[in-house]
């Protein structure tokens, strides 16, 4: 259906179309709000707020170090693999102001996984904190990183605080392992050699690629998504038209440079980045980033200090929250939007969550590949449990089947995807592009959904394997390549079951060969492969597995036992 299907259907004050050409690039967007909000506070964490003219100057400072000190030319890919602290966006944007392409990296991850994802990228450069030096020095003989740059959670505090800051994370808290890496610039160091080096502007127009976000393959190997600058900008003034929404009192939901945004979800994942980098940006907004949000106390004692109007989360952390007995004191009157993607949205904790603060979850939906916002619900009363919304403006949808024919409106059938923040396709991966986007800018999504009468879709099923652990995809294939890899290991299979915590859990089947293997052995060989989210939380051994007769796993079978 094309998005003139749906123009009758927004909310008030929602528009059916952006304005594509209102921007050049994220850099364009980043420089404007700068100057247009200059005094208000753009990013805080560890009690360190960066106003947008301070994000503005020491991203200059980043970029004009990227551009005098090392020979990195527009276009090269510097990967940045940290949590939720300030010189993420610092980092960020200044690569992005030095015409350089962001490789997102999560922190957690395995050597395994950080080699294959800086040797595909093809990563010249690497911002990484030290907490992941050890990590870093193992894996960079096989990469072709040249440049580290290496941050310290004390980099931007006042000097003894952050003096202190560094003291209690390395040797009292004992999170920083020992490792040699000589050749590391400090963080602060570049800052500084870069400061008062002058920026040179890089050309940079829409169909430039900002980021490559990787995301699992079904296949096993993680892609490379590449995402323009024109794909992110249309995002976000998509996410923005949506926040455009009128109150049942005629007033806009979000109001630009008033908001508190917390961000407990990691920026280098797809769906804060554009949240919370980019849609705050262009609304002047303040954003509270929460470094480690599985500490939960530590999360509502940051909560305690804001009059906070918005939460982005997922299910598992609206759990999380609630559960905490502290929960019920923080005052939510300023609380307007709590919003939820990443994975399903459990009906119960809904409705708990707008009995205990007020404010009702809105559930959207998106891809990596789609930047990632395809569907949002209306805010307040007009959201609609169970559903993902509606299509952002200038985005259709269409559902069909196997053959590829659309499917009548209340038919279910593959969902896809077209529209401006529909990627450009997949790092030198030409194949597993035509695979998913075809000649028409049709985005294969492997959802099963349903449109209903007035528009809203329904996610009822998963074309493909993929399970989601507290909003991150995990590939059953990625598991069972590395398990089969086991000396011991005769066959495996994987599949994802419910988990009230996570959503999903992985559960594994594995038939051990002859000579036999423990669980034990089983979970410490999957928790040095894979990072915490992809562990299977339950391991089984069986004698054999369900398969067709040319010896394709059933992993259908295997669910319908579990």
């Amino acid at each position: 259906m094309q998005p003139e299907f749906w123009n009758d259907k927004r909310p008030t004050g929602v528009p059916s179309h952006v304005d594509l050409d209102a921007y050049h690039s994220v850099v364009e967007v980043f420089e404007r709000s700068c100057k247009k909000f200059a005094d208000r506070p753009a990013f805080t964490n560890l009690g360190r707020t960066l106003t947008y003219a301070e994000l503005e100057r020491y991203s200059a400072a980043f970029a004009a170090y990227l551009q005098q000190h090392t020979d990195l030319k527009p276009g090269d890919r510097i990967a940045v693999q940290m949590p939720n602290v300030l010189q993420y966006p610092i980092a960020v944007f200044g690569a992005l102001r030095a015409g350089l392409i962001v490789v997102n990296t999560n922190p957690l991850y395995t050597a395994r996984e950080m080699r294959h994802q800086f040797k595909d990228s093809g990563a010249r450069a690497l911002v990484y904190l030290n907490m992941f030096g050890k990590r870093v020095q193992e894996v960079l003989p096989d990469t072709g990183i040249e440049y580290l740059i290496e941050a310290k959670m004390g980099d931007l505090l006042p000097i003894a605080k952050g003096w202190l800051v560094n003291t209690v994370v390395d040797k009292v808290k004992k999170l920083v392992p020992a490792y040699h890496l000589p050749q590391a610039v400090p963080f602060k160091s570049a800052l500084h050699q870069g400061r008062g080096q002058g920026l040179k502007p890089v050309p940079l127009g829409l169909d430039n690629v900002a980021v490559l976000q990787y995301t699992g393959g079904t296949t096993g190997l993680a892609k490379g998504a590449m995402l323009t600058h024109g794909n992110l900008v249309a995002n976000m003034q998509q996410v923005n038209a949506c926040f455009s929404q009128l109150g049942n009192d005629g007033v806009k939901i979000i109001k630009e440079g008033q908001e508190v945004m917390i961000a407990p979800l990691p920026l280098y994942h797809i769906y804060a980045f554009t949240a919370n980098c980019m849609c705050m940006m262009v609304t002047g907004n303040h954003n509270v980033l929460i470094t480690n949000p599985r500490d939960i106390g530590g999360f509502i004692k940051e909560l305690k200090k804001w009059r906070f109007s918005a939460l982005l989360g997922l299910n598992t952390l609206f759990v999380a929250l609630m559960d905490h007995p502290e929960f019920k004191t923080l005052d939510f009157s300023h609380l307007k939007v709590t919003n939820s993607g990443g994975t399903a949205l459990v009906k119960a904790t809904a409705e708990r969550w707008e009995q205990l603060t007020g404010c009702r979850i809105v559930e959207g939906y998106g891809l990596t590949e789609t930047s990632p916002v395809a569907c949002t619900n209306p805010y307040g009363d007009k959201a609609r449990l169970g559903t993902v919304g509606i299509p952002v403006p200038g985005t259709a949808l269409k559902v069909i089947d196997d053959a590829g024919n659309e499917m009548p409106q209340g038919e279910r059938g593959e969902l896809c995807v077209k529209g401006p923040q529909v990627m450009k396709g997949y790092w030198q991966r030409p194949d597993a592009t035509a695979e998913t986007l075809d000649a028409e800018g049709w985005l294969k999504t492997g959802d099963i959904a349903v449109i209903d009468a007035d528009g809203f879709v329904q996610i009822v099923d998963r074309k493909k394997d993929m399970i989601i652990v507290s909003g991150f995809n995990v590939y059953p294939n990625e598991i069972e390549d590395v398990v089969m890899a086991h000396p011991k290991v005769a066959n495996c299979a994987v599949i994802g079951i419910p988990d009230d915590r996570s959503g999903e859990a992985v559960k594994l089947f594995v038939v051990p060969r002859a000579e036999g293997v423990s669980l034990e052995e089983l979970k410490a060989y999957c928790k040095e492969n894979f990072t915490g989210y992809k562990v299977p939380k339950h391991i089984v051994l069986r004698e054999s597995l369900p398969m067709t007769p040319v010896g394709k796993i059933l992993r259908r079978e295997l669910r319908d036992t579990a």
